[in-house]
């Protein structure tokens, strides 16, 4: 606030959107809220719903109230103030809400969407422990439902058995808006295919795309397994992908893009004749979202830094076979990489 000369900053939730940065500055996890903060204070505004909720979770000054919408109580707060230029979240406004209630205030509005943006991108030691031990539940989840798994047991099934396992050992939920991918035979050539009623034949490799959740913090797997026993393509892809997620993590330091490390596994992937089947960036960033700064990818700009928590899942996809993807978890350190996730167990699997 002080480097772009702001009096105030404010933020909007509105039906859990944007609820992470409130999250992240507040403590408050609830679905409805605005945060005014000034040099001097800092108001959480939410409803009834979450007196008791907020007072237990925030450190903030609360005021509960149901007479304004929360994008009029901010106008309205503003407008009593003497605030001159405010700090807003264009990116999380809608622009009829802005013209509604914002622009008829007449001070300065800032656009500010990177600030918080930039302080959640950098994981202090809590946030890393948060997704680490989100890491151990899934893994031992995951470990427990694949010794129940036999032919003929549907992608729901399985889903429901390792969501079950997640939150009976301790986690809040998997990911936060999501199901997990549970894919097999011919659907795991779609990357993000839902579960469904189709049943495990002898034969087919499963792809599973999963996570836990610990305080809001997640972290995201992919593991591979297959019924009975694996073809020749199989086995062949996972190789290829185990070569491209390793050369990709030696690479993993400060002060190196995202665009190198997507190239360096993508020219594994393209060595061994797949490159045309490997259809996504190589990661993104991780921690109160599943999906956030910085990404690694062909386009991305983003420039790696101590703090990072990235994904690395190089993944391959053939219409009409299937497909494979490897994925886990790394904190950038000062020096390289920490593996969050474990990655001792990356192999397919025959079950």
């Amino acid at each position: 606030m002080s480097e772009k000369n702001l009096d105030a900053f404010v933020l909007l939730v509105e039906e859990r959107a944007n609820s992470e940065s409130c999250h992240y500055i507040s403590g408050f996890r609830g679905s409805s809220a605005a945060l005014i903060i000034s040099m001097d204070e800092e108001i959480l505004i939410t409803d009834g719903r979450y007196k008791t909720q907020s007072k237990n979770q925030s450190p903030f000054e609360i005021i509960i109230q149901s007479e304004f919408s929360l994008p009029e109580y901010i106008a309205k707060a503003v407008k009593d103030s003497d605030f001159k230029r405010i700090g807003f979240e264009a990116e999380k406004i809608s622009h009829a809400e802005f013209e509604k209630y914002f622009a008829p205030v007449k001070v300065e509005w800032i656009d500010a969407s990177e600030l918080i943006l930039k302080l959640r991108r950098t994981k202090d030691f809590y946030e890393i422990s948060r997704i680490k031990e989100a890491a151990k539940i899934a893994r031992e989840a995951y470990g427990n439902v694949l010794k129940k798994v036999h032919e003929g047991m549907s992608e729901i099934e399985f889903e429901i058995k390792l969501m079950e396992e997640i939150k009976l050992s301790g986690a809040e939920k998997g990911w936060a808006h999501d199901d997990f991918i549970v894919a097999s035979g011919t659907r795991s050539a779609m990357c993000h295919a839902p579960a469904t009623l189709k049943k495990f034949e002898l034969g087919e490799t499963v792809t599973v795309d999963y996570g836990a959740m610990v305080e809001g913090y997640m972290c995201d797997i992919t593991r591979n397994f297959a019924i009975g026993r694996a073809d020749k393509k199989a086995l062949e892809i996972n190789e290829v992908l185990l070569k491209a997620h390793r050369e990709a993590v030696k690479i993993l330091r400060p002060g190196i893009s995202g665009r190198e490390v997507d190239a360096e596994a993508r020219r594994v992937i393209s060595d061994a004749g797949y490159g045309k089947n490997f259809l996504h960036g190589l990661g993104h960033g991780l921690g109160l979202e599943v999906h956030e700064a910085p990404r690694l990818s062909r386009s991305s700009e983003d420039i790696l830094q101590a703090g990072d928590v990235v994904t690395i899942e190089p993944g391959i996809y053939i219409e009409g076979w299937g497909g494979l993807r490897i994925e886990d978890d790394y904190l950038i350190t000062e020096d390289g990489a920490e593996c969050l996730t474990l990655n001792d167990n990356q192999s397919l699997e025959i079950i």
